[in-house]
């Protein structure tokens, strides 16, 4: 049975508006973020100070007053993030109880190499204890990547379906499954992997049993409003976009486009934030990149 903290974070989820932050950069993507950030490999020399690094950004970012629950619904964080705390609180609970955003977290482990046209996610070890550990800071979801690079249907319908054996387990927990089957925006079929991917995420939601929801994180499609049909079905509680390496103004755009999807970027969020900025830049320019978000998210 949902908690009341719970039932609160569903509330917002549904019905405000706002978008979803993704502060998830994994070991293999977190070079590359802190280099953007202005933070070259110098200032670390192993995992544990690189991690450290990236937690300072990701820590300016929630505590500054442009990071609020008034336009940022939910924030999804990596497992060393959840470890580790915020202002004497952790990371979780920082967000909700400071600032009334939702947390959730990436529990995959990365990607296998591509085959049929799509990269699988690794099995997943311990995640019942990973979910355990997340109940226990009171984070409302998960999110998890597969990655689709061709039109290929054997390769997507087997994606597909990964993902959603692996969300009803998540389901089971208690707690929200992001599925995240991203469609790599440099395919040469892009457009028709869209096509098999919507049919197939079709399939699975209507096996769904009727009390239960998903949120699904997509890849911005080449036609406007082309998942309608997801955003309008009952068995998905929210429909979110993921930049997937377009500029903000292109991922924005793109958003802006699509009725009723709202952002969850990273990269676009992030962009023109530097550690080499005074507070009052760094605020303005977060500030003013969070508002760009929420406007494209709010159409």
């Amino acid at each position: 049975m949902a908690s009341q903290v719970q039932l609160e974070m569903l509330e917002k989820i549904k019905t405000q508006p706002g978008f979803i932050a993704a502060l998830d950069q994994s070991g293999g993507s977190t070079p590359k973020a802190l280099l953007l950030y202005g933070v070259d490999e110098s200032k670390y020399s192993n995992d544990e100070q690189m991690f450290t690094q990236v937690h300072l950004m990701r820590q300016r970012i929630v505590t500054s007053k442009a990071f609020n629950g008034e336009r940022v619904l939910g924030a999804i964080l990596f497992e060393n993030t959840l470890d580790r705390e915020v202002s004497g609180k952790t990371t979780a609970h920082y967000l909700w109880q400071e600032k009334n955003v939702v947390p959730f977290l990436k529990v995959d482990k990365g990607l296998v190499d591509e085959a049929n046209g799509v990269q699988l996610m690794k099995p997943i070890a311990e995640l019942d204890n990973l979910l355990a550990k997340a109940n226990a800071q009171d984070v409302f979801g998960t999110k998890m990547r597969s990655v689709v690079k061709l039109a290929n249907a054997q390769g997507i319908n087997e994606l597909v379906a990964q993902q959603f054996t692996v969300g009803k387990q998540i389901l089971a927990a208690g707690l929200m499954p992001i599925i995240e089957p991203e469609v790599d925006i440099n395919s040469p079929e892009k457009a028709q992997a869209e096509v098999l991917l919507k049919a197939s995420i079709l399939d699975q939601l209507d096996k769904l049993p009727s009390e239960q929801q998903v949120m699904l994180k997509l890849t911005l499609p080449e036609t406007a409003n082309f998942y309608q049909e997801l955003v309008a079905h009952p068995q998905v509680l929210k429909v979110v976009a993921l930049s997937g390496g377009y500029s903000r103004e292109e991922a924005n755009r793109r958003l802006s486009e699509n009725n009723g999807i709202i952002a969850s970027f990273s990269r676009a969020l992030t962009e023109g934030i530097s550690a080499q900025q005074s507070d009052e830049q760094f605020n303005a320019s977060l500030d003013s990149a969070i508002e760009a978000i929420y406007q494209a998210s709010k159409r």
